[in-house]
C-alpha cells in the first residue's frame, strides 16, 4: 500500500478513537449537547477518510498523483477546522469556524469527485 492510503486510514483510525472516547464521555456525563460535533467527527474524520483511503488503495495511479496529497491535506484541514467550529457554534461563540470548515469539507468532497473522474478516464498519470 502506498503512502496516501496509509495516511488516510491511520488518520481515520485516530479520529475514530477520539470520536469513541468522546462518545463514552458524553454517555458517562449524560451531556449530549455536543453530539453534532461528535457526529461530524465520526462521519468526516472516520467514514469519509476511510472511504478516501480505500479508493486510493484500490487505485494506485490516483494515489501517486499530487492531487491525492492535496486531497488528504484538505480533508484533514476540514476536520481540524469544522469540529471545533461546530463546538463553538453550539456554545454560542460564533459560527465562522463551522462555516469555514464546512466549505473545506465541501471542497474535499469535490476534489474526491475530480480525482475519481480524472482517473476513471485515465486522463492523468
Amino acid at each position: 500500500m502506498t503512502r496516501i492510503p496509509t495516511l488516510f486510514f491511520a488518520t481515520a483510525a485516530l479520529f475514530a478513537l477520539i470520536g469513541m472516547a468522546w462518545g463514552i464521555q458524553m454517555s458517562a456525563s449524560q451531556d449530549h449537547a455536543l453530539s453534532p460535533a461528535h457526529g461530524h467527527l465520526n462521519l468526516i474524520g472516520f467514514v469519509a477518510m476511510a472511504v478516501f483511503g480505500g479508493y486510493y488503495a484500490l487505485n494506485p495511479l490516483a494515489a501517486a498523483s499530487r492531487l491525492a496529497m492535496v486531497h488528504y491535506a484538505l480533508t484533514l484541514a476540514a476536520v481540524i477546522v469544522l469540529i471545533p467550529g461546530i463546538v463553538m457554534a453550539l456554545k454560542g461563540a460564533g459560527e465562522a469556524l463551522a462555516k469555514g470548515g464546512s466549505v473545506l469539507a465541501l471542497l474535499s468532497m469535490a476534489l474526491f469527485l475530480v480525482a475519481v473522474l480524472r482517473h476513471a478516464r485515465g486522463l492523468v498519470r
